[in-house]
């Protein structure tokens, strides 16, 4: 094993992986307490509600702790590894130099070396939200005669909940103006509702980790403040213990376990959807309409474009194409909704989003700049990203910054839906299955193929006509794709 001589112990926090993403769990770790690692070198794999994300550490030297096990869940901010920086020696002059150092050179400031100096300021690569110029405020000496542990506090709900150390080593000061360490997004959620100030609480979990048990507490006792009824009077504001407050309890009325079911925690990709579609739910004013196509012209088309030879085109990637164009004739439905600012903002590009059904739950990859794809570089990317979202490969850019979205819920074998807007897009058109049917067709009842679409949208950024403009038009090139002829 090796160890760093007069150097510095620098704490590598958990960052900011993705737009939204409060927290991450462990899957791998690719380093031992006693690595050697370098600048940027990866050092655990983790899941995020979006993806599965290797973490570089921007400092290189000997890793002297890790923070949680495999499986462990921690919020963004939360220590992964420490790390010494300075020269690296060998496990003998460890061994050697280790009981000549007295308790009191943890607490003197080590004095830095010219490649500390160097280590100390980080790679300067940033993962989204993270910057790594500045070191953390506190550093102490290397310390290889205490070897470092790795605790877990335990399993709540499910869970398991990271611990530092187990000896207490090596911990930066939080900063004052960091995010505020929360177990999940609907805790943090609970006290936004009730402007409930997160920097105000003490939290009850390993580490000052805020619980739903201590923003509960907090609302029924600000309740208590404004207000006491004859049964708080009598002591109903109850303090949460210390084994309700370590298992991060639901309230006294929903924490009794139903004597037929079981609980199962919203985390992970089902969390992540949970938040999302509640969220567009809650802000977006949706409304719905459709319509019933044929599409027996658009099967044949493309059965004659795979015919011809080269690359087959998917139905999918024909169905984004008149997405693009109907978007080109109602930009109004490629948009978002500024509600601070009270302004729609009508967006230039089409990034388009599509669902997809996988082993880890409903993801919705983006196909950067859409509109400026043929049918064939359409396939291909959805390809891609299809293959990347089933083995679990997606990164954060692929799973974000969508501007509209294409619901192909006929997989499933229905025939329609109402989807729920992607927030904080503005529509979405989803399309049922193809099937035959009788149909009406230049006067004459014919056995078609027909499809069902529906145009789900933001009643802010417009109103039904609009929307059923834009719907009549795809229902138009599904039915006589040559109309398409006209923008290409």
């Amino acid at each position: 094993m090796a160890h760093a001589s007069d150097g510095q112990v620098l704490e590598f926090k958990l960052p900011d992986l993705g737009e939204g993403l409060t927290e991450a769990e462990i899957v791998r770790w690719l380093v031992e307490v006693g690595d050697v690692v370098a600048v940027d070198q990866p050092v655990v794999e983790v899941e995020t509600a979006k993806a599965m994300v290797e973490v570089p550490c921007p400092y290189g030297g000997v890793v002297t702790a890790r923070f949680g096990e495999e499986g462990t869940e921690l919020p963004v901010g939360a220590p992964l590894v420490t790390v010494a920086v300075g020269e690296v020696d060998g496990a003998e002059d460890a061994a050697a130099d280790g009981p000549a150092r007295g308790t009191g050179a943890a607490e003197a400031p080590a004095a830095k070396t010219p490649a500390a100096e160097k280590k100390a300021e980080g790679s300067g690569n940033v993962l989204v939200g993270y910057g790594t110029s500045e070191a953390p405020a506190r550093r102490r000496r290397v310390r290889p005669d205490r070897p470092a542990a790795t605790g877990v506090s335990g399993r709540a709900n499910g869970r398991v909940r990271a611990a530092g150390p187990v000896d207490g080593s090596v911990r930066a000061a939080e900063p004052a103006d960091g995010p505020v360490p929360v177990i999940s997004p609907l805790v943090r959620r609970l006290a936004r509702q009730h402007d409930l100030d997160l920097r105000e609480l003490a939290g009850s979990g390993p580490d000052g980790l805020i619980l739903r048990a201590d923003v509960e507490y907090a609302l029924r006792a600000a309740a208590a403040q404004g207000g006491r009824t004859a049964d708080q009077e009598a002591g109903a504001v109850r303090v949460p213990d210390a084994a309700s407050a370590s298992s991060g309890a639901f309230s006294a009325s929903s924490a009794a376990p139903h004597p037929d079911g079981t609980r199962v925690p919203l985390k992970g990709v089902r969390g992540a959807v949970a938040d999302k579609l509640s969220r567009s739910r809650r802000e977006i004013p949706d409304a719905t309409c459709w319509v019933d196509a044929d599409a027996t012209e658009l099967m044949r088309a493309r059965t004659a474009m795979n015919a011809s030879g080269g690359p087959r085109i998917s139905l999918v990637a024909l169905l984004a194409r008149i997405c693009t164009a109907a978007l080109a004739r109602f930009p109004e439905l490629n948009s978002t909704v500024d509600t601070e600012a009270r302004e729609i903002v009508r967006l230039d590009r089409v990034h388009l989003g599509f669902a997809a059904q996988t082993d880890r739950g409903l993801v919705v990859p983006v196909v950067r700049d859409a509109h400026a794809r043929d049918a064939e570089g359409l396939t291909a990317e959805f390809a891609r990203l299809t293959e990347a979202a089933r083995a679990g490969r997606l990164t954060p850019g692929d799973l974000t910054g969508g501007t509209f979205t294409l619901n192909n819920y006929g997989v499933f074998g229905v025939d329609g839906s109402t989807p729920i807007i992607n927030h904080p897009e503005a529509a979405m058109l989803g399309v049922g299955r193809i099937v035959p049917k009788p149909w009406v067709h230049e006067g004459e009842l014919a056995v078609r193929q027909v499809v069902q679409l529906s145009l789900t949208f933001d009643h802010r950024v417009c109103d039904g006509g609009t929307a059923g403009g834009f719907l009549r038009y795809v229902a138009d090139c599904v039915e006589q794709p040559a109309v398409l002829l006209r923008t290409l």
